[in-house]
């Protein structure tokens, strides 16, 4: 492989783990409580026709990775807490959801959790925003309200990020996050996939997902200015009906991010290499190990395959 490559191999942190996603295969690779590694590798769903299409690609790919991360980040957790409490007696509470609802508990209360996660979402970064300038309406010119709109949207977003950092756990999976970034740098720099050589790279990489989810943020300012600021529920309205364009402009940018490396890029990249100081850090050998596994099985047989 040529140095400088640029891979369309791309990767997920997981609690204690890694699932890197390549153009046939995807692999997970995750840290068990004896210390041994789970793999696991399956086929990707075959390409469709709306994949090869601009803006449209974007959210189907958002959508394909977001069903795909879940399924992984739950997995991952059951994997890496595998016999960890079974000595505990269970409480009252416990016993009687498991006798009520069996095997399907998990099931449930994940569900439950991604309504909550999605309300939530909603309301901090559409409603909240909106009806805290939506005061302003009035006296602050149009095209103020919404650059300030977004402002808010992007401290919530850096605080939440700073605050979630502190969590131990999750620290963690911010290092599983550095090792995925360096891995896949080691690899487009035409290396071989040792802990040694991926060691020396850096943690931060243009395709990743928080470069993207900021990217999101900033064409949401110049995208939703010229929606209406008569009514803060029919502006949220329009911004999710909006929010598929966003998603998919923000995906053409990140390719082009990804694919080339010059002034206009570099700026493109810059605020996202720099939010990501707060959701990667340096990993240990034992998680670069971890990534390895997970990408090894999803490189391509034929060189060049996997080009971004």
């Amino acid at each position: 492989m040529s140095k400088n490559f640029k891979t369309s191999i791309g990767g997920q942190a997981l609690m204690e783990g890694v699932m890197m996603r390549g153009p046939k295969k995807s692999a997970m690779a995750v840290r068990k409580p004896d210390g041994s590694l789970y793999e696991e590798v399956w086929d990707n769903k075959p390409s469709t026709i709306w994949n090869r299409i601009p803006i449209i690609r974007g959210v189907v790919n958002m959508v394909i990775s977001l069903v795909s991360g879940y399924r992984c980040l739950m997995k991952s957790a059951e994997i890496s807490t595998e016999g960890l409490g079974e000595e505990e007696e269970p409480s009252r509470f416990e016993q009687w959801l498991d006798r009520v609802f069996g095997d399907k508990l998990t099931g449930i209360i994940l569900g439950i959790g991604s309504v909550i996660g999605v309300v939530l979402a909603v309301v901090l970064f559409m409603l909240l925003p909106a009806w805290v300038v939506g005061l302003g309406e009035g006296f602050l010119p149009h095209w103020s309200m919404s650059l300030i709109e977004g402002l808010i949207k992007i401290g919530i977003f850096l605080g939440y990020m700073a605050l979630v950092r502190k969590i131990p756990e999750m620290h963690r999976m911010f290092r599983y996050h550095g090792a995925e970034h360096k891995t896949i740098a080691c690899y487009e720099a035409g290396e071989e996939l040792t802990v040694e050589n991926i060691r020396k790279y850096r943690r931060f990489h243009p395709r990743c997902g928080t470069s993207f989810i900021f990217i999101v943020l900033i064409l949401g300012i110049l995208i939703f200015s010229v929606v209406t600021w008569s009514n803060v529920w029919i502006r949220t309205l329009l911004k999710i009906v909006l929010l598929p364009i966003v998603i998919g402009c923000a995906y053409e940018l990140i390719k082009l991010a990804g694919r080339y490396d010059n002034w206009f890029t570099r700026a493109v990249s810059f605020p996202g290499l720099q939010i990501q100081r707060l959701t990667t850090a340096e990993p240990d050998d034992s998680m670069i190990e971890a990534a390895i596994a997970s990408m090894k099985p999803v490189l391509p047989e034929k060189e060049g395959e996997d080009a971004w």
